[in-house]
């Protein structure tokens, strides 16, 4: 049997090339066979803390999160409805600023917990845009815009926004100026009496400008007056005056006219003699030379009476850049009148309705010596 197994070993080693030696007949001396169970690879020990991370995050938060996240959600909402309400008292009160603090403490205490860091974060971070100091900035301003901070005045205060003329101006004098009523019937004569001659004598026709406006005039105390100023309607001629002697002689003629009427003569603001100065007469008119400007302003009053009166000429053959024509069809756009040509208006400020006169003297009782 030996002879044999040499003979087959002999065979093998002389037929193969390379191979390593079989085996002798029941294995080498001290082999041990492996186990047939598996056997499991090395575990890495950051695999295992990987794991145990994701097992926590996976993990619902904890109380402190929730209180965090629902007290800073709670907060916001409760300062929001603040601001609806207009009460910008409230929002700088001791108790708003008292929660305010107390939701910042949770949510950065919720930061510290492992399961309760989320909702911490999101608490914190609608605490940094949602606070007393920026709703608070908000409701100032929006209480500022509608003329608010009711609650901020002192009496004092109060009673001054409630004085019924304008700072500065004796009420008697408001009393015995022309009502609003006498300025507007004034107006409407001196109009008349203008447009009728001019056309008389060089036969112009008009067109009226606008409507009349009445802007409640401020007291100077903080309130509205019982006071307006009143803006007249507007006239103007339909066709373009060029002609730097006709310009002359139509304002010559309403010189007469509003003089008749007991007003001053009328100033030119864009006259060589006005004393404006010349870069700014160029400015506004132009140029400094009569001839050359696009605009003539002249200007009346009936002081201490509060009419004032003003006559523009319009002129686009003196402009030469094109910007004043662009100017002047802007403003036909939003009044619809003539590009060029004469205008007239009047305009009162401070003037008392005769039908507020009994108020207005029963309120100054309230105010004795005070303007």
């Amino acid at each position: 049997m030996v002879m044999d197994h040499e003979k087959q070993r002999a065979r093998y080693v002389a037929d193969t090339e390379g191979a390593p030696p079989v085996p002798p007949p029941g294995g080498y001396q001290g082999a041990r066979r492996q186990s047939s169970s598996v056997v499991l690879p090395p575990t890495d020990p950051g695999a295992i803390g990987t794991a145990t991370a994701d097992a926590d995050a996976k993990k619902p938060a904890n109380a402190v999160g929730w209180i965090a996240l629902i007290g800073g959600i709670l907060f916001a909402v409760t300062l929001l409805v603040t601001l609806a309400a207009g009460a910008t008292d409230a929002l700088y009160g001791v108790t708003m600023i008292a929660l305010q603090l107390t939701v910042v403490a949770i949510a950065i205490g919720a930061l510290f917990t492992g399961r309760g860091r989320t909702f911490g974060a999101i608490a914190l971070a609608i605490a940094l845009v949602v606070n007393v100091a920026t709703i608070g900035g908000v409701s100032a301003l929006r209480t500022s815009a509608a003329g608010g901070y009711e609650g901020m005045k002192s009496e004092e205060q109060k009673h001054e926004e409630a004085y019924p003329g304008i700072k500065g101006t004796d009420p008697q004098t408001t009393l015995r100026q022309q009502s609003l009523e006498q300025v507007q019937a004034e107006a409407e004569a001196l109009f008349a009496d203008i447009r009728a001659r001019i056309t008389a004598e060089f036969g112009y026709e008009w067109v009226q400008v606008g409507d009349e406006d009445f802007r409640p005039e401020r007291n100077g105390y903080g309130g509205e007056s019982m006071l307006v100023e009143y803006t007249s309607v507007g006239w103007a001629t339909t066709e373009p005056i060029q002609d730097y002697d006709r310009k002359l002689a139509v304002m010559d003629l309403i010189d007469d006219v509003v003089t008749e009427h007991g007003l001053a003569y009328l100033y030119s603001f864009n006259d060589a003699n006005s004393g404006i100065d010349a870069s700014m007469k160029a400015k506004l008119y132009g140029s400094e030379d009569p001839r050359l400007q696009h605009t003539w302003e002249y200007y009346t009053e009936n002081y201490p009476d509060p009419l004032r009166f003003y006559a523009n000429i319009y002129d686009l053959s003196q402009d030469p850049t094109g910007g004043f024509r662009t100017s002047r069809e802007a403003q036909s756009a939003r009044t619809g009148e003539p590009l060029e040509g004469l205008q007239i208006t009047v305009i009162a400020s401070g003037v008392l309705s005769e039908a507020d006169r009994a108020e207005f003297e029963e309120k100054l009782e309230d105010y004795p010596g005070f303007f």
